[in-house]
């Protein structure tokens, strides 16, 4: 009961230097949900400032505050994350190959072979293939293509 003596004795302060640790933690572990709580802690302390509540209806208006943040965020936020690129495989190099034809550069033996694409050398995974036979991407593992022999 320590914790809650000293959260009271020191109270808008404490909202406050609370809600800049949580603020901290967003630093620590991404995600988007701490700098929320932080904000809502920070907010509750500073209403506290002005207004003389009871620390139950600071823990009340926290969580409403808390709860409205994360909502509106929810709401409105992930839209703006969401829009349309005109790069959409931008980081994502081995899907912009899957459908596409080429030609092994390297026999698939015991399972692996390497084919060219644009102007990189890719690892390919699938059937035993001679070297110069055609083959059709058809997925990824990771940065290894996928590829059936095209008929």
């Amino acid at each position: 009961m320590d914790i809650l003596a000293f959260l009271a004795q020191y109270g808008a302060w404490s909202w406050i230097v609370g809600g800049l640790i949580i603020l901290a933690i967003e630093l620590i572990v991404p995600g988007g949900v701490f700098i929320w709580l932080g904000a809502a802690a920070i907010a509750t302390g500073l209403v506290v400032l002005v207004l003389p509540i009871s620390f139950a209806v600071q823990w009340a208006l926290y969580g409403v505050f808390a709860l409205s943040a994360i909502i509106l965020w929810l709401k409105f936020g992930r839209k703006a994350m969401n829009t349309k690129t005109d790069s959409p495989f931008l980081n994502k190099r081995t899907e912009r190959f899957v459908g596409r034809e080429a030609v092994l550069a390297d026999a698939i033996h015991q399972g692996f072979g390497r084919v060219k694409m644009d102007d990189t050398t890719w690892r390919v995974s699938g059937d035993d293939l001679p070297k110069g036979a055609r083959v059709k991407i058809i997925g990824h593992e990771g940065v290894v293509l996928k590829v059936e022999a095209v008929k």
